[in-house]
């Protein structure tokens, strides 16, 4: 696939995440919006919040900076980039960030659609916070963002759904990337070690650790040193580091799975 087409859907899949919580915004009550989220110190507002700030800043808006106090939540550079965005929108209405969310993305999908970017290694003029990242890992990573925080915003209101979406297939998919990683680096198993990871609704991925100490992606093997089986929703917040996941299930080695399960949180 090229790479002018590949980032063509990257970007379809942002707007269909857009519109997807766009809409979640707007079916909320009034109360639910002070409803507290999986992510320390943030509410439902603070997360529509964050949202909208990254968006602005992608379409063109002046970068805020103003001061945070010392909230405990926030930790390391990234985090205080963020919560200023959070801060600075603290007193905006729910139809404001719903608005600022729509008008910011409706502007930057039209400078996408009109000069759609062809190299996935090139540099956007634009990426919040300078972020040295390329077009590749930008509209690779805001799909998953969004949807992200689209669930965040459904746990803490109580809103299931929208788990089948093109966005959830897309950031599932992208999170299972860091299996080699988590059992090569993070776990760090003996040599021959395979780790097979099966998620309700994607393929399987299975690794096997060489004796470099690499893990490798392998054909699924049948007989693997542990299979870990767990539904899409128990995945993400997994992989999210948002709470512990429920009903995973263990085939073969389960202190080794346990392992891989408590090292596998891939984004904040």
């Amino acid at each position: 696939m090229s790479d002018e087409k590949r980032l063509a859907g990257w970007i379809d899949v942002w707007w269909q995440a857009i519109d997807d919580f766009s809409e979640l915004l707007e079916e909320l009550a009034e109360v639910d919006w002070a409803k507290p989220t999986d992510l320390a110190g943030w509410t439902v507002h603070d997360v529509a919040a964050h949202t909208a700030h990254l968006e602005a800043v992608l379409a063109g808006a002046p970068e805020e900076t103003i001061d945070i106090g010392e909230p405990e939540h926030v930790t390391g550079l990234m985090g205080l980039y963020t919560e200023q965005g959070v801060v600075a929108r603290r007193e905006r209405s729910p139809d404001e960030l719903i608005n600022e969310i729509r008008q910011s993305t409706t502007k930057r999908r039209t400078e996408l659609l009109d000069d759609p970017p062809t190299d996935g290694t090139a540099k956007p003029s634009l990426v919040f916070g300078g972020v040295p990242w390329d077009w590749n890992t930008l509209l690779r990573n805001r799909p998953l963002d969004v949807w992200m925080h689209e669930q965040d915003i459904r746990r803490a209101t109580g809103r299931p759904g929208s788990m089948d979406s093109v966005a959830a297939e897309h950031t599932t998919d992208y999170m299972l990337d860091a299996l080699g990683v988590v059992v090569g680096k993070r776990v760090a198993p003996a040599a021959a070690t395979t780790v097979v990871l099966a998620v309700a609704g994607s393929d399987e991925r299975a690794v096997s650790v060489g004796d470099d100490g690499r893990a490798h992606p392998v054909e699924v093997p049948w007989n693997p040193t542990v299979r870990i089986s767990m539904g899409r929703e128990a995945f993400i917040v997994m992989a999210g580091g948002r709470r512990a996941p429920e009903g995973i299930e263990f085939h073969g080695d389960a202190a080794l799975g346990q392992k891989v399960v408590d090292a596998f949180r891939t984004t904040p």
